[in-house]
């Protein structure tokens, strides 16, 4: 049996290629973040899925999109679609599980927003139902996969996919990107649009509102 030291040292080596994947695809995360705000300040949203772990990574990215990361900033549209319990386990019932997701994005997707979605394997059912139901409704397909050829990255519209071989090198991979597509949203949100309005709580029954800067 594996040694938990040894499966460290293992998991460094698998790291040091994740590493070096997310350096060369800096320009391709930078742009992501700027056509994010593009979408946002348009009116439109983001929506993210994923499974499992992978569902947890998105909803990271969803609670700093609306919360925030770093810098002060208004709250940004974006909808973790498995997060919607009574959703997802009415649709599985009803329709079956590979429509949890699509079904969703039918509902609340627009032509113009974009749907992220995470899978190690790029091959999950409900995942690539719902990158087919998002082109057919006109929302862009982005995907946070593995480096391998899916089924997933050839629906998307773009993709950034992290080697492995492990399933948890991949999904640390993501996490690093999820990050960095946060700096890259909060770097491009311009400046007077990072202003946020908020009711002044001194003053409330008035409708007097104060600006909060960034």
């Amino acid at each position: 049996m594996q040694s938990t030291r040894d499966y460290i040292r293992g998991h460094v080596r698998e790291l040091a290629g994740v590493l070096r994947t997310l350096e060369a695809e800096g320009e391709r995360i930078d742009r992501w973040g700027r056509e994010l705000v593009d979408v946002v300040d348009g009116g439109g949203r983001l929506l993210v899925a994923g499974n499992g772990g992978s569902a947890a990574e998105a909803q990271h990215l969803t609670a700093e999109l609306v919360g925030r990361f770093i810098g002060e900033r208004r709250p940004l549209s974006a909808i973790a679609l498995h997060a919607e319990t009574s959703a997802v386990t009415a649709i599985a019932n009803d329709y079956g599980t590979e429509e949890v997701f699509a079904r969703q994005v039918e509902a609340h997707g627009r032509p113009g927003d974009v749907l992220l979605l995470l899978s190690t394997s790029g091959r999950s059912p409900n995942l690539l139902r719902a990158a087919e139901r998002a082109r057919a409704c006109g929302v862009r397909v982005w995907a946070l996969t593995s480096a391998a050829a899916s089924p997933l990255g050839e629906l998307a519209d773009d993709v950034l996919g992290f080697p492995g071989p492990s399933t948890s090198a991949v999904q640390e991979g993501h996490l690093m990107a999820v990050h960095a597509l946060c700096i890259a949203v909060e770097a491009h949100l311009p400046a007077s649009s990072a202003r946020r309005r908020t009711v002044d709580l001194t003053a409330v029954g008035t409708g007097v509102e104060r600006e909060v800067p960034a």
